[in-house]
Order: C-alpha cells, then structure tokens, then sequence
C-alpha cells in the first residue's frame, strides 16, 4: 500500500473502571479503497470509528493523515480533515428540505444566510456525478429510507470528505436499495473516495470491500483481502470457532393454530393508522416472519399483540380466545412471550443486575412468604442457568444488565422469555446490531421453540434471517400484508419489490 489517506497506529482506549475498549489497534485505508471492521458485539468496533471520528479521545497511539499525525478533538475537528460519518440513526431534520439538511453546519454562503439555490446547485452537480439524484427540494420526512441514506452521503460530499465511515449501512434497507448503495459506494471508490464500513454482514463484506480488519476483545485479530478469503474463515476471526452461517431447519407438521390477527388495526401516537385491517394466523411448530422495511406499521403491531397499544379495530385471539382488550400481565399469564426489539430500554431495565433483569414479570415464581419477599437464592440459581445456557459473557448474576454488549443482552432477554414455556412467542428484530456469534445462538433457540411446538412471530427487517428461520413469509407494506409466500425457496427478488410496495405478478 503507498501512503495511506488515513492511518491509526497501536490505539488503545479504556474506560472505567478497567473496560478495555481498544488494544493497540492499527488498521489504514488507501485513497480509493472500501475496508470493512468486523467484530462481536463489544469487540470494539464503535469505540474505534469514534476515536477517528473524533468522538473519543484515545488513551495511546496516534492517527494519520496523509502521513502526517493529527489531533482531533471533536467530530468538527475530524470533518475539517475530510473525515465524515454515516451513523446508523440518521442525523436529519425530517421537517426540513435536503437543501436545508445539508447547509446546516457549514458556514453560510452569504452573510447570515444561507444561498439554498447555490446548495441545491452543487448538490444537483454531486447527485449526477456519484448517482445520487435527489431533488434539493424534497422535504425529509417524505422521502423513503433508502433516499434518506443518500442525503446523508451527499452531505458528507457537500463538505467535501475524504473519508466516508458508515456505521451498519444496510440495517433498513431493501435488497434492491442495497444494491443501489453498493452502487453509489463504487462510484466513490472510482473517483479516489475511502470508505469504512462497520456492518455485521459478511455476505456484505464480500460484496463491496477490497479488505476487511477483524477486531476480537478490542484487539486485531487478522486484515484479510476479500478476494483471499470466504465468509467462514472471516466468522471463525471474529469468534475464535467454526460458525454455522445457515439455520439447520428440518421440516415438520404444524399445530393448531395459536395466534391469529383478524382485520386488525392499529393507531400510532400520532393517531395515524400504522397497521390497516391486517389479518394472519400463527400455528403450533410454525415460525411465520414477517418482512418489511422498518417503519411500515411492525412495531405498532406487535405492541398490539403484547397489549402494549390498543386495536383500533379487529380482534387478536390466543388458542381461540379474544385476547383484544387484555392487558400485558393477562396475556403472558396466558403463554404469551415478547421479545421487543429495543432490548435495552423496553426489554430490561438497565440499571437492575442480570438476576433482577432474569425474572422480570415472572417475580411470583421466585416469592416466599406469601409473595411478600423474593427468594434471592433461587432468582440467582434461575440467572445463572441462563447464563450458562446462553453463553451470556458477564462476572456473574450481580452484574449490571446495562453493562453486558447487545448480543449478551439479547440473550438474557431471550433466555427469560423463553424460560417461561410460552405457547405464542412474538419476536422482532431479534438479532438487529448482533454478531455472527450471537446470531447463531438466537437462530438456534427460535428453531428449538418451534421444534417444542411453540408459534413464533418473527417480525425482521433481515431478509436473510426471515429465509433462514421462517416457514412462511407475510410481506408488510404501509400496515398491510401484501403478499404471503412459503418460506422455502421464497424469490428474494419478489421479497425486495413487494417489501417496496411494489405488486409481483
């Protein structure tokens, strides 16, 4: 490699007590080179891109640009040396134009104001030349998730960056807008841009990286080129051991039905329908997934399921019984198992220890004396088999549930529910933001619990996870079910156009 554009030499960060984000990390990326960093959950992946972004400041090492050390003291810093991030949570202002969006934070053209025709100009001007066609115009909150991503890019461009670091860029796209961000990406590398890529895809990886650096316990464990190496060998870096990279799903009879939705609909909090007359049945030993991109009417469904929101309309029945207007602690006592997908703030309580967090709405089943004290011994004998069943990563019970990594999390979470026996479990984006490591644990227990017979829901913006785990698939679009395919040999194709609202003769 000639000079690298950007360089970080034997990194280290901690934080406290004694948490070793990073050791010694060194990684470089050529002008007009894609890297990818993989890592586990906690690998130290975040903490890293955030050193280079200037978020945190490093404990050890030094970063490079062009050869030449720099000091970054803020992400402003890092942005007037061409450094610019992508973060997983877009940083927009929905209300307002892409023209608008993009000025903010640079200096205005003209006295106090800003000349939005001169921005939309050269936003025009950059939209040809890297395939990023947006009108300058469109306000934010109306444009689709895909195109939200491009404005991102183009504000980064805008500023003139270099250095293009996206933190899981795929997590709400489509396959179809994947493609067209690979797209873009190549365009970028073509006219001397680098990009980093954090992502947790190795399918990904494979596809759009010229190298990839693998992180493991905050430590580099390999830099490989991807036209040298293969998805099983990069999951065996990331983990220390073979990784199963596909569901091992054998065929069997499906139940009874457990759980059907008929003609259900459900407000948002902002009284607007999100889920509009949908109706879909769940069977004993079936694992039905629901694809879609995010914010198509998922969550506002499966908090109906859980008694979390009201049905505006419809009826929700379990085993046959209406369940509708049941609260949350009714319908668990009768079977029913969540698994929200904001495991950290809806799924547990951060700042309760692994044990409290291990018999969360299950607290009668660990009582003594009349249900006025919990019996500590056997909360803590309960935590620590899950522990040990899940491989949850922690010192022990006394934990703090807060302080495990997102898989590690995910697994408590998980362990609990399923702990329970439920007869209905309704589970979404069980494995958003997880390592390969992680994912396999959380893969396997789903099939263990339709192998028992149990009725999942799997609601999952990954499509590959839905093809992996699920019998059927039930496409959402716009709150609707717009198409209900089996799940073995489902055309991924037709999966991305009807997820888009697009019709599939």
């Amino acid at each position: 490699m000639s000079t690298p554009l950007v360089e970080m030499r034997g990194i280290s960060k901690r934080f406290p007590p004694d948490v070793r984000a990073n050791e010694d990390v060194s990684l470089a990326v050529a002008p007009g080179e894609i890297l990818a960093i993989l890592g586990e959950n906690g690998a130290g992946k975040s903490t890293l891109m955030q050193i280079l972004y200037g978020v945190y400041r490093r404990d050890a090492g030094e970063i490079r640009i062009d050869g030449v050390p720099v000091e970054f003291s803020n992400p402003g810093d890092a942005i007037r040396h061409g450094i610019g991030m992508i973060h997983q949570e877009f940083m927009l202002v929905r209300s307002f134009t892409v023209a608008e969006n993009v000025a903010m934070g640079t200096a205005p053209l003209h006295g106090r104001r800003y000349d939005l025709q001169a921005v939309s100009a050269r936003l025009t001007e950059l939209g040809e030349r890297f395939g990023l066609g947006i009108d300058p115009a469109a306000t934010v909150e109306h444009l689709p998730v895909g195109v939200q991503q491009r404005v991102e890019i183009l504000k980064l461009l805008y500023r003139e960056a270099r250095l293009l670091i996206l933190d899981e860029p795929t997590a709400v796209l489509t396959p179809q807008e994947v493609k067209k961000l690979f797209d873009v990406l190549r365009a970028l590398r073509a006219a001397g841009k680098s990009i980093i890529i954090v992502t947790h895809k190795l399918r990904e990886v494979m596809d759009i990286a010229d190298r990839v650096t693998v992180l493991r316990d905050g430590r580099v464990v390999g830099t490989r080129r991807t036209a040298e190496t293969d998805e099983p060998a990069l999951a065996r870096l990331m983990v220390g051991r073979d990784v199963l990279l596909r569901a091992d799903k054998t065929p069997q009879p499906h139940g009874r039905c457990r759980l059907s939705i008929a003609d259900l609909s459900v407000a948002g909090h902002d009284g607007e329908l999100r889920v509009r007359g949908l109706s879909l049945d769940v069977h004993g030993g079936e694992i039905v997934g629901i694809a879609g991109v995010d914010g198509n009417g998922q969550s506002e469904l499966v908090e109906a399921l859980f008694g979390l929101r009201p049905a505006v309309t419809g009826q929700v029945a379990l085993d046959g019984e209406d369940v509708t207007t049941w609260t949350p602690a009714r319908r668990r006592a009768a079977h029913m198992a969540y698994l929200p997908a904001d495991r950290r703030h809806v799924g547990s309580v951060p700042d309760l220890t692994i044990t409290d967090n291990a018999v969360l709405g299950g607290q009668r089943r660990f009582a003594r004396l009349g249900g006025r004290w919990r019996d500590r011994r056997a909360a803590a004998a309960h935590a620590r088999a899950l522990i040990a069943r899940f491989g949850i990563r922690t010192p022990g019970p006394d934990f703090p549930a807060g302080k495990l990594s997102g898989g590690n999390l995910q697994k408590l979470v998980l362990g609990r529910e399923v702990a329970r026996e439920p007869g209905v479990l309704v589970v979404e984006q069980p494995t958003r933001g997880l390592d390969v490591g992680a994912i396999e644990t959380v893969w396997a227990e789903l099939l263990a619990q339709r192998a028992q017979g149990r009725a999942i829901l799997l609601v999952s913006a990954e499509l590959e996870e839905i093809l992996n785990l699920a019998d059927r698939i039930a496409v959402i679009f716009d709150g609707r079910i717009v198409g209900t395919v089996q799940g073995e040999g489902a055309d991924v194709a037709a999966l991305g156009l009807m997820m888009a609202g697009r019709a599939v003769a």
